[in-house]
Protein backbone atom coordinates (compact mmCIF):
# COMPACT_ATOMS: atom_id res chain seq x y z
CA UNK A 1 0.00 0.00 0.00
CA UNK A 2 0.85 3.62 -0.52
CA UNK A 3 2.90 5.51 2.20
CA UNK A 4 -0.49 7.15 4.07
CA UNK A 5 1.41 8.21 7.18
CA UNK A 6 0.53 11.99 6.30
CA UNK A 7 -3.14 11.58 6.62
CA UNK A 8 -5.38 12.82 9.35
CA UNK A 9 -6.01 10.21 11.95
CA UNK A 10 -9.60 9.06 14.06
CA UNK A 11 -8.90 7.37 17.08
CA UNK A 12 -12.31 5.13 18.03
CA UNK A 13 -12.37 3.99 20.88
CA UNK A 14 -13.14 -0.24 21.10
CA UNK A 15 -17.08 -0.24 23.04
CA UNK A 16 -18.21 -3.36 21.23
CA UNK A 17 -19.52 -6.75 22.12
CA UNK A 18 -19.58 -9.24 19.12
CA UNK A 19 -22.01 -12.11 20.14
CA UNK A 20 -22.36 -15.23 18.49
CA UNK A 21 -26.80 -15.43 18.51
CA UNK A 22 -26.52 -18.82 16.33
CA UNK A 23 -24.55 -21.31 14.49
CA UNK A 24 -27.30 -21.77 11.61
CA UNK A 25 -25.98 -20.76 8.01
CA UNK A 26 -27.10 -21.38 4.93
CA UNK A 27 -23.53 -20.93 3.14
CA UNK A 28 -20.97 -23.34 3.37
CA UNK A 29 -17.79 -20.61 2.78
CA UNK A 30 -14.61 -22.61 2.32
CA UNK A 31 -12.97 -19.77 4.63
CA UNK A 32 -15.23 -19.57 7.56
CA UNK A 33 -13.52 -18.94 10.83
CA UNK A 34 -17.46 -19.77 12.67
CA UNK A 35 -16.27 -17.51 15.17
CA UNK A 36 -14.03 -19.91 16.78
CA UNK A 37 -16.63 -22.75 17.00
CA UNK A 38 -17.16 -26.20 15.90
CA UNK A 39 -20.15 -26.09 13.82
CA UNK A 40 -22.74 -27.32 16.33
CA UNK A 41 -25.20 -29.84 13.70
CA UNK A 42 -21.72 -31.71 12.54
CA UNK A 43 -20.57 -31.86 16.33
CA UNK A 44 -23.12 -32.35 18.60
CA UNK A 45 -22.60 -36.42 19.08
CA UNK A 46 -19.11 -36.11 19.43
CA UNK A 47 -17.11 -35.29 22.71
CA UNK A 48 -15.28 -32.46 22.91
CA UNK A 49 -11.95 -33.89 22.18
CA UNK A 50 -13.16 -35.02 18.88
CA UNK A 51 -14.60 -31.74 17.67
CA UNK A 52 -13.64 -31.65 13.73
CA UNK A 53 -13.31 -28.38 12.08
CA UNK A 54 -13.64 -30.26 8.66
CA UNK A 55 -17.05 -30.65 6.44
CA UNK A 56 -19.66 -32.61 7.58
CA UNK A 57 -22.53 -33.35 6.36
CA UNK A 58 -23.54 -29.60 6.41
CA UNK A 59 -20.24 -29.11 4.45
CA UNK A 60 -19.38 -25.95 6.37
CA UNK A 61 -15.61 -25.37 8.08
CA UNK A 62 -14.56 -23.49 11.24
CA UNK A 63 -10.90 -23.13 10.00
CA UNK A 64 -9.21 -22.73 13.35
CA UNK A 65 -10.84 -25.49 15.01
CA UNK A 66 -8.14 -28.05 14.52
CA UNK A 67 -6.01 -25.91 17.09
CA UNK A 68 -7.85 -23.75 18.96
CA UNK A 69 -9.24 -25.81 21.73
CA UNK A 70 -12.44 -25.12 21.57
CA UNK A 71 -14.67 -27.16 23.95
CA UNK A 72 -18.28 -26.36 23.73
CA UNK A 73 -21.09 -26.27 20.91
CA UNK A 74 -22.02 -23.09 20.45
CA UNK A 75 -25.73 -22.52 21.57
CA UNK A 76 -28.56 -20.78 19.81
CA UNK A 77 -28.94 -17.56 21.56
CA UNK A 78 -32.56 -17.25 23.48
CA UNK A 79 -34.43 -13.59 23.69
CA UNK A 80 -35.24 -14.04 27.38
CA UNK A 81 -34.14 -12.36 30.89
CA UNK A 82 -30.99 -14.51 30.37
CA UNK A 83 -29.40 -12.74 27.41
CA UNK A 84 -30.56 -9.38 29.39
CA UNK A 85 -28.68 -10.39 32.46
CA UNK A 86 -25.82 -11.44 30.13
CA UNK A 87 -25.18 -7.87 28.25
CA UNK A 88 -25.67 -5.87 31.54
CA UNK A 89 -23.16 -7.90 33.15
CA UNK A 90 -20.50 -7.48 30.42
CA UNK A 91 -21.72 -3.65 29.75
CA UNK A 92 -21.38 -3.76 34.09
CA UNK A 93 -17.72 -4.57 34.18
CA UNK A 94 -16.40 -3.12 30.53
CA UNK A 95 -17.89 -0.01 28.97
CA UNK A 96 -20.05 -1.46 26.36
CA UNK A 97 -21.94 0.87 23.86
CA UNK A 98 -22.65 -1.43 21.15
CA UNK A 99 -23.45 -5.01 20.27
CA UNK A 100 -22.85 -6.54 17.23
CA UNK A 101 -24.75 -10.05 16.07
CA UNK A 102 -23.16 -12.77 14.63
CA UNK A 103 -23.09 -16.34 13.75
CA UNK A 104 -23.65 -18.38 11.57
CA UNK A 105 -26.15 -16.12 10.41
CA UNK A 106 -28.31 -13.98 12.39
CA UNK A 107 -31.14 -13.10 9.77
CA UNK A 108 -32.19 -16.83 10.45
CA UNK A 109 -33.01 -16.14 14.28
CA UNK A 110 -36.32 -16.95 14.87
CA UNK A 111 -35.92 -13.89 17.88
CA UNK A 112 -33.81 -11.67 15.75
CA UNK A 113 -36.14 -8.68 16.79
CA UNK A 114 -36.34 -9.26 19.83
CA UNK A 115 -32.86 -9.90 20.84
CA UNK A 116 -32.36 -5.90 18.91
CA UNK A 117 -35.12 -4.80 21.43
CA UNK A 118 -33.47 -6.24 24.46
CA UNK A 119 -30.28 -4.64 23.35
CA UNK A 120 -31.84 -1.34 22.80
CA UNK A 121 -33.48 -1.11 26.60
CA UNK A 122 -30.51 -1.33 27.89
CA UNK A 123 -29.19 1.63 25.71
CA UNK A 124 -26.41 -0.21 23.24
CA UNK A 125 -27.07 0.09 19.33
CA UNK A 126 -26.64 -2.74 17.44
CA UNK A 127 -24.91 -3.45 14.29
CA UNK A 128 -25.14 -7.56 12.82
CA UNK A 129 -23.07 -9.33 10.05
CA UNK A 130 -24.91 -11.30 7.71
CA UNK A 131 -24.65 -13.20 3.87
CA UNK A 132 -28.33 -11.63 3.89
CA UNK A 133 -29.96 -14.84 2.92
CA UNK A 134 -33.31 -14.21 4.93
CA UNK A 135 -32.77 -10.42 5.32
CA UNK A 136 -35.48 -9.37 3.32
CA UNK A 137 -38.61 -11.06 5.81
CA UNK A 138 -36.57 -10.25 8.54
CA UNK A 139 -35.28 -6.61 8.84
CA UNK A 140 -38.92 -4.94 8.82
CA UNK A 141 -39.36 -5.98 11.85
CA UNK A 142 -35.46 -5.98 13.17
CA UNK A 143 -35.69 -1.70 12.16
CA UNK A 144 -38.46 -1.37 13.87
CA UNK A 145 -36.41 -3.10 17.10
CA UNK A 146 -34.04 -0.51 16.14
CA UNK A 147 -31.57 -1.88 14.26
CA UNK A 148 -28.97 0.28 13.43
CA UNK A 149 -26.52 -0.91 10.64
CA UNK A 150 -26.00 -4.45 8.50
CA UNK A 151 -22.00 -5.33 7.42
CA UNK A 152 -23.29 -7.69 4.59
CA UNK A 153 -20.52 -10.45 3.65
CA UNK A 154 -20.32 -10.14 -0.23
CA UNK A 155 -18.69 -12.73 -2.51
CA UNK A 156 -19.08 -11.66 -5.92
CA UNK A 157 -21.71 -10.74 -8.28
CA UNK A 158 -22.32 -13.91 -10.17
CA UNK A 159 -22.93 -17.39 -9.16
CA UNK A 160 -19.96 -18.93 -10.52
CA UNK A 161 -18.01 -16.59 -8.24
CA UNK A 162 -20.04 -17.35 -5.13
CA UNK A 163 -20.48 -21.16 -5.30
CA UNK A 164 -16.30 -20.96 -6.26
CA UNK A 165 -16.12 -19.85 -2.43
CA UNK A 166 -18.84 -23.13 -1.20
CA UNK A 167 -18.32 -26.47 0.07
CA UNK A 168 -18.82 -29.07 -2.30
CA UNK A 169 -22.37 -29.57 -1.37
CA UNK A 170 -23.25 -26.55 -2.21
CA UNK A 171 -21.53 -25.22 -4.88
CA UNK A 172 -23.94 -24.99 -7.14
CA UNK A 173 -24.48 -22.04 -9.79
CA UNK A 174 -28.26 -22.38 -9.53
CA UNK A 175 -27.90 -22.27 -5.82
CA UNK A 176 -25.82 -19.34 -5.69
CA UNK A 177 -28.05 -17.77 -7.94
CA UNK A 178 -30.73 -17.94 -5.06
CA UNK A 179 -28.58 -16.50 -3.06
CA UNK A 180 -27.61 -13.61 -4.81
CA UNK A 181 -31.36 -12.56 -5.47
CA UNK A 182 -31.68 -12.86 -1.88
CA UNK A 183 -28.92 -10.26 -1.30
CA UNK A 184 -30.06 -7.80 -3.52
CA UNK A 185 -33.42 -7.85 -1.79
CA UNK A 186 -31.73 -7.70 1.51
CA UNK A 187 -29.84 -4.52 0.70
CA UNK A 188 -33.12 -2.97 -0.76
CA UNK A 189 -35.23 -3.92 2.27
CA UNK A 190 -32.57 -2.20 4.81
CA UNK A 191 -32.09 0.65 2.59
CA UNK A 192 -35.87 1.07 2.40
CA UNK A 193 -36.16 1.16 6.42
CA UNK A 194 -33.27 3.16 7.35
CA UNK A 195 -30.73 0.67 8.20
CA UNK A 196 -27.07 1.09 7.51
CA UNK A 197 -25.84 -1.35 5.11
CA UNK A 198 -21.72 -1.93 4.44
CA UNK A 199 -20.76 -4.28 2.00
CA UNK A 200 -17.40 -5.86 3.22
CA UNK A 201 -15.66 -8.55 0.46
CA UNK A 202 -12.55 -9.96 1.56
CA UNK A 203 -9.71 -9.58 -1.37
CA UNK A 204 -7.20 -12.15 -0.90
CA UNK A 205 -4.82 -11.20 -4.25
CA UNK A 206 -4.60 -9.93 -7.91
CA UNK A 207 -6.75 -12.70 -8.77
CA UNK A 208 -9.45 -11.29 -7.22
CA UNK A 209 -9.11 -7.62 -8.47
CA UNK A 210 -12.17 -7.75 -11.11
CA UNK A 211 -14.11 -9.15 -8.75
CA UNK A 212 -14.11 -6.58 -6.24
CA UNK A 213 -14.42 -3.92 -9.21
CA UNK A 214 -17.60 -5.66 -9.96
CA UNK A 215 -19.17 -5.43 -6.47
CA UNK A 216 -17.86 -1.63 -6.59
CA UNK A 217 -19.98 -1.31 -9.13
CA UNK A 218 -23.08 -2.94 -8.53
CA UNK A 219 -23.34 -2.33 -4.87
CA UNK A 220 -21.68 0.74 -4.71
CA UNK A 221 -24.30 3.20 -5.50
CA UNK A 222 -26.69 1.97 -2.53
CA UNK A 223 -23.87 0.62 -0.28
CA UNK A 224 -20.78 1.27 1.32
CA UNK A 225 -17.82 -0.80 0.00
CA UNK A 226 -15.30 -2.42 2.61
CA UNK A 227 -12.14 -4.19 1.13
CA UNK A 228 -10.54 -6.58 4.09
CA UNK A 229 -7.35 -8.37 4.25
CA UNK A 230 -7.25 -11.62 3.70
CA UNK A 231 -6.50 -13.49 7.12
CA UNK A 232 -4.01 -15.69 5.45
CA UNK A 233 -2.52 -13.94 2.76
CA UNK A 234 -1.21 -10.88 4.27
CA UNK A 235 0.88 -8.94 1.83
CA UNK A 236 -0.67 -10.55 -1.47
CA UNK A 237 -4.16 -8.81 -0.09
CA UNK A 238 -2.61 -5.48 0.40
CA UNK A 239 -1.30 -5.66 -3.14
CA UNK A 240 -4.72 -6.42 -4.22
CA UNK A 241 -6.67 -3.71 -2.73
CA UNK A 242 -4.18 -1.01 -3.92
CA UNK A 243 -4.85 -2.47 -6.95
CA UNK A 244 -8.69 -1.75 -7.18
CA UNK A 245 -7.76 1.88 -5.40
CA UNK A 246 -5.66 2.64 -8.70
CA UNK A 247 -7.92 1.49 -10.90
CA UNK A 248 -10.87 3.51 -9.51
CA UNK A 249 -9.12 6.43 -8.84
CA UNK A 250 -10.18 6.97 -5.60
CA UNK A 251 -8.08 9.32 -3.24
CA UNK A 252 -6.90 8.86 0.34
CA UNK A 253 -8.86 10.61 3.08
CA UNK A 254 -8.13 9.45 7.06
CA UNK A 255 -7.26 6.81 8.50
CA UNK A 256 -9.28 5.42 11.50
CA UNK A 257 -7.63 3.05 14.14
CA UNK A 258 -10.04 1.06 16.70
CA UNK A 259 -8.45 1.52 20.07
CA UNK A 260 -7.95 -1.55 22.12
CA UNK A 261 -8.79 -3.55 19.28
CA UNK A 262 -6.33 -4.38 15.92
CA UNK A 263 -8.94 -3.52 13.54
CA UNK A 264 -7.84 -0.54 11.27
CA UNK A 265 -9.13 1.36 7.99
CA UNK A 266 -8.12 3.42 5.40
CA UNK A 267 -11.33 5.59 4.11
CA UNK A 268 -10.97 6.73 -0.06
CA UNK A 269 -12.84 8.79 -1.58
CA UNK A 270 -14.01 8.02 -5.42
CA UNK A 271 -13.89 10.74 -8.06
CA UNK A 272 -17.84 11.03 -7.54
CA UNK A 273 -17.67 11.71 -4.06
CA UNK A 274 -18.62 8.38 -2.22
CA UNK A 275 -16.37 6.33 -0.24
CA UNK A 276 -14.04 2.80 0.08
CA UNK A 277 -12.55 1.25 2.68
CA UNK A 278 -9.72 -0.50 2.89
CA UNK A 279 -9.70 -2.36 6.17
CA UNK A 280 -6.23 -4.13 7.81
CA UNK A 281 -5.13 -5.59 10.88
CA UNK A 282 -3.14 -4.04 13.27
CA UNK A 283 -0.37 -6.09 15.15
CA UNK A 284 -2.12 -5.41 18.62
CA UNK A 285 -1.61 -7.73 21.60
CA UNK A 286 -3.38 -8.01 25.14
CA UNK A 287 -0.30 -7.67 27.47
CA UNK A 288 -0.62 -10.65 29.78
CA UNK A 289 -2.86 -12.98 27.91
CA UNK A 290 -0.96 -12.92 24.78
CA UNK A 291 2.33 -12.59 26.13
CA UNK A 292 3.57 -16.63 25.87
CA UNK A 293 0.90 -17.46 23.31
CA UNK A 294 2.14 -19.98 21.12
CA UNK A 295 1.18 -18.18 17.84
CA UNK A 296 2.40 -14.56 19.20
CA UNK A 297 4.55 -14.35 16.20
CA UNK A 298 4.41 -12.36 12.99
CA UNK A 299 3.17 -15.38 11.27
CA UNK A 300 0.90 -17.55 13.36
CA UNK A 301 -1.44 -15.08 14.92
CA UNK A 302 -3.87 -13.91 12.23
CA UNK A 303 -6.35 -11.69 13.85
CA UNK A 304 -4.38 -10.00 16.72
CA UNK A 305 -6.63 -8.66 19.87
CA UNK A 306 -10.29 -7.98 17.92
CA UNK A 307 -12.00 -7.77 20.98
CA UNK A 308 -14.69 -9.54 23.19
CA UNK A 309 -17.01 -12.08 22.11
CA UNK A 310 -19.81 -13.39 23.52
CA UNK A 311 -21.17 -16.95 23.24
CA UNK A 312 -23.85 -19.57 24.95
CA UNK A 313 -22.58 -22.74 25.44
CA UNK A 314 -25.20 -25.74 24.83
CA UNK A 315 -26.94 -26.37 28.17
CA UNK A 316 -24.16 -24.61 29.30
CA UNK A 317 -23.62 -20.81 30.49
CA UNK A 318 -22.32 -17.54 28.47
CA UNK A 319 -19.01 -17.71 27.64
CA UNK A 320 -16.85 -14.59 26.97
CA UNK A 321 -13.88 -15.35 24.49
CA UNK A 322 -10.90 -12.77 23.40
CA UNK A 323 -9.25 -14.75 20.51
CA UNK A 324 -10.78 -17.13 17.90
CA UNK A 325 -7.58 -19.00 17.72
CA UNK A 326 -7.21 -19.45 20.89
CA UNK A 327 -10.97 -20.14 22.38
CA UNK A 328 -9.19 -22.56 25.11
CA UNK A 329 -8.93 -18.85 26.71
CA UNK A 330 -12.95 -18.34 26.76
CA UNK A 331 -14.20 -18.80 30.69
CA UNK A 332 -17.65 -18.42 31.58
CA UNK A 333 -19.29 -14.93 32.07
CA UNK A 334 -19.58 -14.99 35.70
CA UNK A 335 -15.73 -16.04 35.93
CA UNK A 336 -14.97 -13.10 33.37
CA UNK A 337 -16.92 -10.25 34.96
CA UNK A 338 -14.34 -11.27 38.30
CA UNK A 339 -11.14 -12.23 36.65
CA UNK A 340 -7.78 -10.21 36.03
CA UNK A 341 -8.53 -10.62 31.94
CA UNK A 342 -11.25 -8.30 32.81
CA UNK A 343 -9.47 -6.01 33.58
CA UNK A 344 -6.96 -6.71 31.94
CA UNK A 345 -9.12 -5.93 29.00
CA UNK A 346 -10.54 -2.60 30.43
CA UNK A 347 -6.64 -1.16 31.21
CA UNK A 348 -5.46 -2.12 27.77
CA UNK A 349 -8.20 -0.30 26.28
CA UNK A 350 -8.45 3.04 27.88
CA UNK A 351 -4.10 2.96 27.77
CA UNK A 352 -4.48 2.62 23.81
CA UNK A 353 -6.86 5.18 24.22
CA UNK A 354 -4.24 7.58 25.60
CA UNK A 355 -1.20 6.36 24.00
CA UNK A 356 -2.84 6.50 19.95
CA UNK A 357 -4.87 10.30 20.35
CA UNK A 358 -1.31 11.50 22.17
CA UNK A 359 0.32 10.14 19.41
CA UNK A 360 -2.13 11.73 16.68
CA UNK A 361 -3.28 14.41 18.34
CA UNK A 362 -3.75 17.57 15.84
CA UNK A 363 -1.78 19.69 15.59
CA UNK A 364 -1.66 23.12 13.93
CA UNK A 365 -0.27 22.88 10.29
CA UNK A 366 -0.40 26.50 7.95
CA UNK A 367 -2.67 27.49 9.96
CA UNK A 368 -5.18 24.88 9.54
CA UNK A 369 -6.00 21.98 11.84
CA UNK A 370 -6.45 18.44 11.47
CA UNK A 371 -9.80 16.03 11.99
CA UNK A 372 -9.93 15.49 15.32
CA UNK A 373 -8.85 12.35 16.13
CA UNK A 374 -11.19 11.02 19.10
CA UNK A 375 -14.41 11.98 17.65
CA UNK A 376 -17.39 9.47 19.35
CA UNK A 377 -17.48 5.98 18.74
CA UNK A 378 -18.95 5.14 15.43
CA UNK A 379 -19.78 1.77 13.68
CA UNK A 380 -17.21 -0.59 13.06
Amino acid sequence: MHDLSHLPVEVRPDRTLRVKVIDACGLACSFCHNEGTPVATDNAHRPTDRFTGSPGRSGRVSIYLHTNGADFLPARIAADADFALALAAVRGSLPTTEVHFTGGEPTLHPELPELIAIARRLGLSVGLTSNGEAGASVLPAAAAAGLDRINLSVFGTTPDELAAVQGPRLASPRLAERKLAALDATIEAATAHGVKVSANIVIPDLNHVDRVLRVIERHGRSVVVRMLVSLEDGGASLDAMQAVIDHVGAVPDRRIITAGASDQRVRYLLPDGRALYAKSIRPVRLPETCADCRFNNDRDCQEGYYGLRLYRAVNGPFMVGVCIQRMDLCMSLGEFVMSQRCREVAAFREDEIARLTSLHAPTERAGQSQAPCCPPPAGA
